[in-house]
């Protein structure tokens, strides 16, 4: 299937590593040119290198903290005066953060919708008026289905995602007039660098005897008994930032299999 995409410019934040490097990777293999943003600049010059292995787009990282608006409004400067636009904004940095209610600290709050929301806000607010401009963008925003529905010990991320899933579906209504389609992707177990740091601290723990048996008990409520890979959310995202999906705008798609307890 031809995407339809040669030649866009994409911005991947989170895209050192996970599902940003997937999503990042696919992306290039369809001949678009791509930068992924993320902090550490070691992981992201692995990146490239990785990544540039299958491109047949460009590929370029460009250190930057989604949670620091200006550090936001520095990366995207040094991308519009390259690309002079963007088409393609996936708004993938974040990471889980799991706790009680009565563990729930202010700060902690704070941090998490600094990173997931604020972050998100600031990079949409730097591309949009170049998708505009030319009336065609895309913007996908990645959270969890903990956010249409949250589960025990699940805060603050439940918080931030529902954030992420109610502001995608206001700006899917405010520039849909401008040929601008903003979706979410509400992703479930997935073998990633984060789920694995998780999968070996279980190891050392003595709670599984190897990484795979943490896998095993994630998938357990996973109707199809297995966790995700983050290619499959790649390819995912890839199609939503695609011509193919040019009627598809303001939904949150479940890519958790069959996990969450509603659609």
């Amino acid at each position: 299937m031809n995407l339809g995409i040669t030649n866009r410019i994409a911005v991947v934040t989170g895209g050192s590593e996970g599902i940003g490097k997937a999503a990042a990777t696919i992306l290039a293999e369809e001949g678009v040119n791509v930068v992924i943003l993320a902090r550490t600049q070691s992981k992201l010059d692995a990146a490239v290198a990785e990544i540039s292995q299958t491109a047949v787009g460009s590929i370029q990282a460009i250190s930057c903290d989604v949670s620091d608006a200006g550090s936001v409004e520095s990366a995207f400067d040094a991308i519009l005066s390259e690309h002079g636009k963007v088409d393609i904004l996936v708004n993938n940095a974040g990471q889980g953060n799991a706790n009680t209610f009565d563990s729930l600290t202010t700060q902690i709050v704070d941090d998490d919708y600094a990173l997931k929301v604020h972050g998100a806000m600031y990079c949409s607010k730097a591309a949009l008026p170049s998708m505009q401009a030319q009336k065609w963008g895309r913007i996908i925003n990645i959270t969890t289905a903990a956010g249409k529905a949250a589960g025990y010990s699940t805060l603050p991320t439940a918080m931030s995602r529902a954030a992420g899933i109610a502001m995608t579906k206001s700006m899917s209504k405010e520039y849909g007039v401008d040929n601008i389609l903003v979706n979410t992707v509400c992703i479930g177990s997935i073998r990633s660098a984060q789920n694995m740091v998780k999968a070996e601290e279980a190891v050392a723990s003595g709670a599984v005897a190897t990484t795979e048996d943490y896998y095993t008990e994630r998938c357990k409520d996973v109707p199809v008994l297995r966790v995700g890979e983050a290619r499959e959310a790649g390819d995912l995202i890839a199609y939503l930032a695609s011509e193919r999906a040019s009627y598809i705008s303001g939904t949150a798609i479940n890519m958790d299999g069959g996990a969450a307890p509603v659609v």
